[in-house]
């Protein structure tokens, strides 16, 4: 998978990062694991980085936010990979799930994604540009109402919110 996933990378320019390539021990029924990551990672351009990464107990992580979720953040999120493509636009994301398809078909059994866009439960690619033309509406509003909106001095950031959501 790796080396699949690495040509990939390599014909698209996207930068990539290979881990660990070899398991210690085929022992999965551990829950721990050993600090080290397994795998690999791309970054498409204007899109997180996308991990195809395990940790010894063979559990798919996000290798990115690893050290992160171990000094502070809930280790509930430690087995929740996810990636965000909203500004890398709906080719890109079209183009990340067809690769997820690919490989969760070649290399595993289970495999759930759960895709704002839709695109990887319908294949539909027109509702996949609407979805991305809605979430792009939504941010440019939110944007041009804080700037048409400012903050007052002294204001928290709480009292501001509650101030634009009551007009």
């Amino acid at each position: 998978m790796i080396e699949e996933v690495k040509d990939i990378a390599e014909v698209h320019n996207w930068p990539y990062h290979i881990y660990e390539t070899d398991f210690p021990g085929y022992d999965f029924t551990n829950h721990a694991f050993d600090g080290k990551v397994y795998g690999i990672s791309f970054t498409p351009p204007e899109s997180e980085t996308v991990c195809l990464t395990f940790l010894s107990n063979g559990r798919l992580s996000n290798a990115v936010w690893l050290n992160w979720l171990n000094s502070e953040g809930s280790q509930d999120y430690l087995y929740m990979p996810f990636t965000k493509t909203q500004y890398a636009g709906w080719q890109i994301h079209q183009q990340i799930i067809h690769i997820l398809q690919y490989v969760s078909k070649k290399y595993f059994q289970h495999f759930n994604v759960d895709d704002e866009g839709m695109y990887w439960e319908t294949g539909d690619v027109n509702m996949l540009q609407e979805r991305f033309k809605q979430y792009s509406s939504l941010i440019n509003k939110f944007s041009s109402g804080l700037e048409m909106i400012p903050i007052n001095p002294g204001e928290s950031l709480e009292d501001y919110f509650k101030r634009i959501l009551n007009r």
